[in-house]
């Protein structure tokens, strides 16, 4: 079976998902399809918005609660990022041109790593240039990579499906039609993968 799995790396909930996938592939033999989309286009085309945005102050600081206690659940390591919430467009497209390229894996790991690990400001070109090359990634070539026509359309075509699929936020998963919306709703995931 083929598991979905659309997410931007500007979400704290997506990393933690990310997490859990390579033990849940295990369990369950199934395959993760990598699905990068843009969020922010995604809460504009849903007339969603970020968490970030909370106006109910108790609520937002319960998602700080909250956050924790999966941190905790899942011991992985995670820093709150200071320039939450970024503009994830670069590092969106570059995720497309990384998996043109053959090296999304490990363009994966670097981002996700950056962004939610050691707090880096991955709006900043200069910055993800830098994360990458850390990483043993041609950094440059990504982030040009990431300002052709053809990688820009790929980003816009996936959003695009993921707004017609029923898409409202991430981490989103799809076995087959049937969607699953959220980091904590991964035991239903596993449990309909193992139903196929």
């Amino acid at each position: 079976m083929k598991l979905e799995f659309f997410f931007d790396y500007g979400s704290p909930y997506s990393y933690l998902a990310n997490s859990q996938l390579s033990g849940l592939c295990a369990r369950t033999q199934c395959e993760v399809v990598y699905r990068p989309m843009l969020l922010g286009g995604i809460f504009k085309a849903t007339g969603n918005s970020s968490p970030a945005e909370e106006s109910v102050v108790p609520k937002l600081k319960y998602q700080s609660v909250e956050m924790q206690r999966w941190v905790d659940y899942y011991d992985v390591p995670f820093a709150s990022n200071p320039f939450f919430p970024v503009n994830t467009i670069q590092i969106m497209r570059a995720a497309h041109a990384a998996q043109k390229m053959g090296v999304f894996e490990e363009y994966h790991a670097a981002i996700f790593g950056a962004m939610w690990e050691r707090g880096r400001n991955l709006g900043d070109p200069a910055i993800i240039v830098q994360e990458l090359e850390d990483s043993g990634l041609d950094g440059q070539s990504l982030v040009s990579s990431a300002t052709s026509p053809e990688i820009k359309e790929l980003l816009r075509e996936t959003s695009d499906e993921a707004v017609a699929r029923g898409v409202f936020g991430a981490p989103t998963f799809f076995v087959g039609d049937e969607m699953f919306f959220g980091n904590d709703r991964l035991l239903f995931v596993e449990r309909r993968l193992l139903d196929s």
